[in-house]
């Protein structure tokens, strides 16, 4: 039986510290910058994707400043800053809905560190909804004008990221791996881990597991059904273990995330 060829490379990158992850705060779809740790963190990975020899020539991002900004410091180290850059709210993180910006520590106080681990890991539950009228909601943020109401999520479980970065995977990002190759997307844990679950075939459960550590490159090898050869993250195996392991413990909102 043949096996089928390797089409390209794709390049998944998760923003590093925002500024209000220091705070502990709650994100979301709020746009908040990179700290300063992130900036570093950013820049890294570029320095990485540099070295490994790989050279993006198209990047997909998010709507949101962190990602945006990850995006900008990683091609400057790689001396790629003229790529051609898309981005799509499709690949925001998920919307925590009316947890954002409150304080993830004193949010598992209120209402107990297994109900905020439900609504933050869970697949398919979601944290309270904003009210449409509340300014948070992204109905009163400009850079979603356009698009019809019904697509503006109150607040999204991981399931509901799943659906709607599917279809910006296959109609954007494939068609760029067949001409390009080397494709790099910036976006955030959720987004991410949604597209990991496509490639990777993981399940509802294997998905709420997995920990993307920020501002590591993950590295896929992908062949001409767009499935994994091969898989790698960039960089020191004790430091990105030690990121994952730091990912992993936000799900009691007892520690700063990057969410």
């Amino acid at each position: 039986m043949a096996t089928a060829r390797q089409v390209g490379t794709l390049v998944l990158l998760r923003h590093g510290e925002s500024t209000w992850n220091l705070e502990n705060l709650f994100t979301g779809w709020t746009d908040i910058p990179l700290s300063e740790r992130g900036v570093n963190e950013a820049k890294e990975a570029g320095r990485l994707i540099k070295d490994t020899g790989l050279r993006p020539a198209v990047v997909h991002e998010s709507l949101l400043l962190r990602a945006i900004q990850t995006t900008q410091l990683a091609l400057a180290e790689m001396e790629r800053s003229w790529v051609p850059v898309k981005r799509s709210w499709r690949l925001n993180e998920r919307h925590y809905g009316a947890l954002q910006g409150l304080n993830k520590q004193q949010t598992a106080e209120r209402y107990g560190e297994d109900k905020v681990k439900v609504w933050r890991r869970s697949y398919d539950v979601r944290p309270p909804e904003l009210d449409p009228t509340d300014a948070r909601h992204p109905s009163h943020d400009p850079r979603y004008a356009g698009l019809p109401p019904e697509l503006l999520p109150s607040a999204e479980c991981l399931k509901d990221v799943v659906e709607r970065m599917l279809p910006y995977w296959y109609d954007e990002i494939v068609p760029d791996l067949l001409t390009q190759p080397c494709v790099l997307v910036s976006a955030h844990g959720n987004s991410l881990r949604a597209l990991v679950k496509h490639l990777d075939g993981l399940s509802d459960d294997e998905v709420v597991e997995l920990n993307i550590p920020t501002g590591v490159p993950r590295v896929y090898e992908l062949d001409s059904d767009f499935k994994p050869q091969t898989w790698r993250y960039l960089g020191d195996p004790a430091e990105i273990e030690k990121r994952a392991a730091a990912v992993k413990a936000q799900a009691s909102g007892s520690k700063s995330g990057t969410t």
